[in-house]
């Protein structure tokens, strides 16, 4: 019996859309990855892009547990010497840019290289309610009925 590997024409690509409105963010984003990565298929295939297309709406409506709100801080450099510099995870949330959460999330828990990056090129995160991919019929993964800690309410 030899081991199946899967090829990239044999890969079946789905299109989920995901509502991230109430729920955790680290759930959440290890669900994407995993979806990303094609891992929940019985055809993995580690050194082939197998995973489906995600779309997330609502980001901007993530939460965290505990104080991650105000204490979790994402940290970048300038290329300066002495040019770190942070941001809180509210002032990104309440920002231009509140889809950076999820993306950050999920980026860091795919594999680094040219295929991690192929992977997350599957993925689009829309801070509202609209997004632009409804020709291609997305199906809906309902998230928190997958287990009950996916989710919290509004503090």
């Amino acid at each position: 019996m030899k081991t199946f590997s899967a090829k990239p024409a044999e890969v079946e690509k789905k299109w989920i859309i995901i509502d991230a409105e109430g729920l955790v963010v680290g759930r959440l984003a290890s669900i994407i990855a995993t979806r990303l990565r094609g891992k929940h298929k019985p055809i993995f295939t580690p050194h082939v892009d197998c995973g489906d297309n995600i779309i997330v709406i609502n980001a901007d409506k993530v939460l965290f547990t505990g104080r991650k709100r105000e204490n979790k801080k994402y940290y970048w450099h300038t290329g300066y010497p002495g040019g770190i510099k942070e941001r809180t995870a509210k002032a990104l949330l309440e920002g231009r840019f509140p889809e950076r959460v999820v993306e950050k999330a999920v980026e860091r828990m795919l594999p680094r290289g040219p295929l991690g990056r192929q992977q997350l090129s599957n993925l689009r995160v829309y801070a509202g309610a609209e997004h632009p991919h409804e020709a291609q019929q997305p199906e809906v993964l309902d998230v928190k009925a997958l287990n009950a800690k996916n989710s919290r309410r509004a503090a």
